[in-house]
């Protein structure tokens, strides 16, 4: 990426509050994760308690295990994920957008089955953290399908990460969060991507995606960056997103802890 590129996409970031990444993985590279994806899904890769399911409180259809599988440090569950390019590539896209202090917080799966049509609610991210005095923080969202309107991709609302955290509460049964908002809020954007682009947004960031009513599986895989001394402080709060102390620890590709 040029230094003007580069230059463009970071002023779009912290403008919007979210940016489209483009492509972060080559086709080959995107059958070689969704073979480990799917080896999550089947079960071949134990998750423990690391997978739930974000749509709970929806009726199964299809025979979908879950409506919203999330998957939770699949890094920590699978390490050769660690030895594979996305997790350098999108360190790198955190550190030209937010800063070079930053290193992996967490990472996690989201596959909506088909035919399920349950809806992500709308939230912003910072209201499940704790409270930080640095609040840099950076999702790349990267579709490992082609993602769309039918099967859900991410909706962004231009700027609303300079606005007051909205009042949030309990979405149903599957531990996922909502407020208020809609499609017709001011600057509600869908982000649609190709398999193997991104895009990224910020902690702040109002976002939702639809439920997804095709045929086919949409999975996403999402890495989560900030700043070290908050990952920290975020861990000495008792914040480690599922991780658990007792497990094995996490490296962080480019970067020390």
């Amino acid at each position: 990426m040029t230094m003007n590129a580069q230059s463009t996409l970071k002023e779009t970031f912290h403008t919007d509050g979210f940016a489209r990444i483009g492509p972060l993985l080559s086709s080959r590279e995107v059958a070689a994760y969704r073979a480990i994806y799917d080896r999550f899904l089947n079960g071949e890769i134990d998750c423990g308690d690391k997978r739930s399911d974000l749509g709970a409180d929806s009726a199964r259809q299809g025979g979908a295990k879950e409506n919203i599988t999330q998957i939770m440090w699949p890094s920590a569950l699978h390490p050769q994920l660690l030895d594979m390019p996305l997790h350098a590539r999108a360190l790198e896209v955190a550190w030209d957008l937010i800063g070079n202090d930053v290193i992996l917080d967490f990472d996690m799966l989201i596959d909506k089955a088909p035919h399920t049509g349950t809806p992500t609610p709308w939230h912003q991210d910072a209201a499940y953290w704790v409270d930080l005095p640095d609040t840099r923080a950076i999702s790349i969202w990267v579709a490992l399908d082609e993602s769309t309107l039918g099967n859900g991709c991410m909706w962004y609302v231009q700027g609303s990460h300079r606005t007051p955290l909205r009042p949030h509460w309990a979405a149903g049964g599957g531990g996922a969060i909502q407020c208020q908002c809609s499609e017709d809020e001011p600057g509600a954007t869908p982000v649609a991507l190709k398999a193997g682009e991104a895009a990224a947004h910020g902690g702040g960031t109002l976002h939702y995606s639809r439920g997804n009513t095709t045929g086919r599986h949409r999975r996403a895989y999402v890495l989560n960056y900030r700043p070290a001394a908050m990952i920290q402080l975020e861990r000495e709060n008792g914040m480690d997103h599922g991780l658990n102390n007792n497990e094995r620890a996490v490296r962080n590709t480019g970067a020390t802890t």
